[in-house]
């Protein structure tokens, strides 16, 4: 498995992955997903987002060339404020790995290269926020040192 940096002009790749987390999600709380958006929409979103000069996609690939999983981050530079100092944030938005290479270190591997980078990059931070039901996400997160320092409520019309 080689971890790959995933360009913007190559999105489409990662939508079946995308679907998948997508359906997840949409099982857990439809009330917040679109069902089953298509393909064409995800892959013009996740290029228009990938163009972005701070965000990255890094996928796990087989010798063969099949993407086993991805990740996106972000770089965010976060000003000082008198509460905190300045901090460049590494921000985890997705993670996903196909059903047959889970829990096989496939996110484990994602998750050390998107540090590398992110660390190299100059941040001092490494976040990432998942849903309450997403215990896969939370051992994983749990597993890299990651521990809950925020907890989010919603309310939705």
């Amino acid at each position: 498995m080689n971890i790959i940096e995933v360009p913007a002009k190559e999105a489409e790749r990662l939508v079946p992955m995308l679907q998948d987390l997508h359906a997840l999600h949409v099982t857990h709380q439809p009330e917040r997903h679109i069902p089953a958006p298509g393909s064409d929409g995800l892959a013009k979103w996740l290029q228009d987002w990938l163009s972005g000069e701070d965000v990255f996609a890094l996928a796990a690939e087989s010798p063969q060339g099949t993407l086993l999983g991805y990740l996106i981050y972000e770089l965010q530079e976060r000003p000082a404020l008198p509460v905190r100092p300045a901090e460049i944030r590494a921000m985890l938005h997705h993670i996903s790995v196909t059903e047959a290479w889970r829990r096989m270190g496939v996110g484990k591997a994602l998750v050390e290269a998107m540090q590398a980078r992110a660390l190299n990059a100059g941040a001092t931070v490494i976040a990432a926020t998942y849903a309450p039901f997403n215990t896969a996400s939370a051992a994983l997160m749990k597993g890299m040192g990651m521990e809950p320092v925020l907890t989010m409520v919603e309310w939705r019309a």
